[in-house]
């Protein structure tokens, strides 16, 4: 990564319409806070796998982060999630 101290944010009005448009019901509302709390989690969940990529391309002795090296960690990254 070329900036360790870059913040990753995502918009809690941008959660909050992801998230309701899986709601099944349109009675179903999403609270302030759980939407912060998902916002948290995506935050965790891709600097998790920006670090992972990252050491998959290091391992194969590349310069630069692919698709293919995110693709070749998302399994697992999705089962320890």
């Amino acid at each position: 990564m070329a900036e360790q101290d870059a913040e990753i944010v995502f918009k809690k009005e941008t959660v909050g319409k992801l998230l309701s448009g899986f709601f099944k019901e349109d009675k179903t509302k999403l609270s302030s806070d759980a939407a912060l709390l998902m916002a948290e989690i995506l935050k965790v969940f891709v600097q998790e796998a920006a670090m992972r990529s990252q050491k998959q391309a290091q391992s194969e002795d590349c310069d630069q982060v692919d698709i293919e090296h995110f693709e070749k960690i998302l399994p697992q990254l999705l089962l320890d999630f």
